[in-house]
């Protein structure tokens, strides 16, 4: 049984299963366009596998963003794989990178891909992240998420000084029907925290989600007021914020890896939240931040709606990378039957 067929077996055992893994291949659409399709013709022009069709596929993995590490790394597997196999004909190649993509993105610590929750009273997440990345709408797609399983939510209007920040996260908390704690425009980040935090315990709040300001332009301004949230938040909750998670706009492609640097030597992250993913034809950056930066994306961002914010899943982004790989399988099997 192929590494496809298996995957297919594996998420159909349950409707939310199939579901979340349909969101997976209608959200990666656009990588998938192009970054299939040119292995698809990879595979058509060369017959047998040989050093020039590895040396193509090398250029092809690096134009979707999977980061020059993560590629050779992924390069000196297939080789050894391939001829492991004995792999003779490219049209099997799909498979076996399908198989390396998941191996790799797993090396790490996958209980790390889970949110972690506070053993009593409320968990703090804090969502960092620069302007325009889709921080705000992440924080209200994540409340909405967090609301269907159970738990009670608030939102912290932390970015104060973006025009607008505090009126556009009201408006998710309004719409996802949960409480904003908020002060006016320019006021002390911190103070709005220690409202915010106060105000949770108070009301036995299962999940207390922060939004912070963006600005990278002075990176020790930054440093120093997410410093000082995070002394307000862990003084009257220790061992809090329980998750740091980073905004990232899947689009940018490899901007978004010097961001997610940049963040990262400015405070704790915990996790990845990558937006935009099904607006990008470069959905590779996945990999290349979880190999590089160690980071595990924690949420994927497929689409507009609501529950379009998912858990990441490397098994699904790959099923969702190579769906034509298991169409075209499925065919086969059945000209075969006929």
């Amino acid at each position: 049984m192929s590494f496809f067929k298996k995957l297919k077996d594996k998420f159909s055992n349950n409707v939310e299963e199939e579901q979340s893994t349909e969101k997976y291949r209608e959200g990666l659409s656009k990588t998938r366009t192009g970054f299939t399709s040119k292995i698809n013709d990879l595979v058509a022009r060369y017959r047998k596998v040989d050093e020039d069709f590895f040396e193509e596929l090398e250029e092809v993995l690096l134009q979707a963003d999977v980061g020059f590490e993560t590629v050779i790394e992924l390069m000196e597997e297939l080789r050894y794989e391939v001829q492991r196999q004995n792999v003779k004909d490219t049209s099997n190649v799909q498979s076996v990178i399908s198989e390396k993509l998941v191996e790799i993105y797993e090396a790490g610590d996958q209980e790390l891909s889970e949110l972690t929750f506070a053993e009593s009273g409320p968990t703090v997440i804090l969502m960092v992240g620069v302007n325009g990345v889709g921080k705000t709408t992440t924080i209200g797609k994540l409340a909405q998420r967090l609301k269907n399983e159970g738990k009670s939510v608030m939102l912290a209007a932390g970015d104060t000084f973006r025009a607008g920040a505090i009126d556009q996260l009201d408006v998710w908390g309004q719409r996802v029907g949960v409480e904003t704690i908020k002060q006016s425009e320019g006021s002390d980040p911190a103070a709005v925290m220690y409202d915010a935090v106060r105000a949770a315990k108070s009301r036995n709040i299962d999940v207390l989600i922060c939004d912070t300001a963006g600005r990278l332009q002075n990176k020790v301004n930054l440093m120093n007021e997410l410093q000082k949230v995070h002394r307000v938040i862990a003084r009257e909750i220790p061992g809090a914020p329980h998750e740091v998670l980073l905004a990232l706009d899947a689009t940018t492609g490899q901007n978004a890896m010097i961001q997610a640097q940049t963040f990262k030597e400015v405070t704790e992250v915990t996790g990845i939240v990558l937006t935009k993913l099904d607006g990008t034809a470069k959905g590779g950056i996945v990999l290349a931040i979880r190999n590089k930066l160690n980071i595990p994306v924690k949420f994927v961002g497929l689409g507009e709606k609501l529950d379009d914010l998912q858990p990441f899943d490397p098994q699904k982004y790959v099923y969702g990378l190579f769906a034509e790989g298991l169409d075209r399988e499925e065919q086969e099997e059945m000209g075969s039957d006929k």
